[in-house]
């Protein structure tokens, strides 16, 4: 899988661009705020519909412009076809092979992206919205219909913490509407905790020795799940949905003392072992770096096993967060076989064999000069 063609039009610092991919390596030099970053983004925008760096899309669109739009040529499965993401004040629109898609869940999985940024550090040590981002955008990835689901479940979530608000000032109201929208709620949730687990059975089993690989044998991740609601792997859906509705019971008084919603995949967490011992809490900072390359090696592995071919890796500004060894590991592993775009502000320091070969496009306020 790789992309071919690239254009922009009134993304962010760029009027208007138009660029051709190399297969394998592609390096993007430039200083800081010049918009090499912006590229990244937008590549990764074409594949998600929407920024990883912005919940608010109207910042792509630059302040005197209608709209913002990427288009896309992608090759997969032998064969190329264009994506068109448009953003405007009004929404946004995704195109597929020139026909529009009525759901944002019909379009993503087209293009299969990892990305990789000095953030993406904090997965171990984040706060726990963090690592939820993280396994619902490569879930949404390889099985598009999560993406559905999690929409409907955040919607429920929202008109239900608004009742919940609304009972907490009368609390001797009717709770006939809380139960209609807590059924809802336990709908889209089972079926977002199962796939969940099914996710993490596959990531763990790509990680674990990624991670050992690169600590040289001297470490073994585990991977868990740590649910608000009292479910396990072992379970089917029928019993996760049982303890759900058992969960909403025991705190429903809770709930409405609170006005808020407090069980649910919006309130769960994973934490990381190394040598059965919590990363976050005990782990070194180079223990935590490996364990965030790990997962992030194993993405590229997993979508590869599911999909059948390698994503497309975006690595933004963060080899040089990385140190020699890692830095090394990283790039040994995706020679050859993942198209790879490079942001830096210097390829300088960094001595490997991929890098040689790599086509270098130098970015200055929003223009990319090209370097064959």
């Amino acid at each position: 899988m790789h992309i071919q063609e690239l254009s922009l039009r009134s993304y962010r610092n760029y009027d208007q661009l138009s660029l051709t991919f190399d297969h394998t390596i592609n390096v993007i030099i430039g200083e800081n705020a010049q918009g090499k970053t912006n590229l990244m983004e937008a590549i990764y925008a074409l594949a998600f519909t929407r920024s990883h760096r912005t919940p608010r899309d109207k910042e792509l669109i630059q302040w005197d412009a209608e709209y913002a739009k990427i288009k896309g040529s992608v090759f997969k499965r032998n064969r190329k076809f264009p994506l068109e993401i448009v953003f405007s004040k009004k929404g946004k629109k995704a195109k597929l092979n020139h026909i529009e898609q009525k759901r944002l869940s019909d379009y993503i999985g087209a293009l299969n992206v990892v990305m990789f940024a000095p953030e993406d550090l904090n997965l171990v040590k984040g706060s726990p919205q963090v690592r939820r981002r993280f396994i619902d955008m490569e879930i949404g990835q390889i099985q598009p219909r999560y993406i559905y689901h999690l929409g409907q479940f955040q919607k429920v979530l929202k008109q239900r913490n608004h009742l919940l608000k609304e009972l907490q000032r009368k609390p001797k109201a009717d709770r006939t509407m809380l139960y209609v929208l807590t059924d809802q709620l336990i709908e889209h949730a089972v079926t977002i905790v199962e796939r969940r687990f099914k996710f993490l059975r596959l990531l763990r089993s790509w990680a674990a020795p990624i991670h050992k690989g690169i600590s040289r044998n001297l470490e073994d991740l585990e991977i868990a799940y740590d649910a608000s609601v009292k479910v396990s792997e072992e379970m089917d859906l029928e019993t996760i949905r049982t303890s759900f509705e058992e969960k909403f019971r025991e705190i429903e008084s809770k709930e409405v003392e609170r006005g808020t919603t407090l069980a649910g995949p919006h309130r769960d967490d994973l934490v990381f072992f190394v040598n059965g011992k919590d990363v976050q809490t005990y782990g070194s900072q180079g223990q935590q770096r490996t364990t965030a390359l790990s997962l992030k090696l194993a993405e590229i592995e997993l979508i590869h096993s599911e999909v059948g071919e390698y994503p497309i890796l975006l690595l933004d500004d963060v080899l040089s967060e990385l140190d020699d060894y890692r830095q090394s590991h990283l790039l040994h592993t995706i020679q050859g076989k993942v198209q790879t775009f490079v942001s830096t502000t210097s390829i300088e320091g960094i001595e490997h064999e991929a890098l040689k070969e790599a086509e270098i496009f130098h970015v200055t306020d929003g223009a990319i000069d090209v370097q064959k």
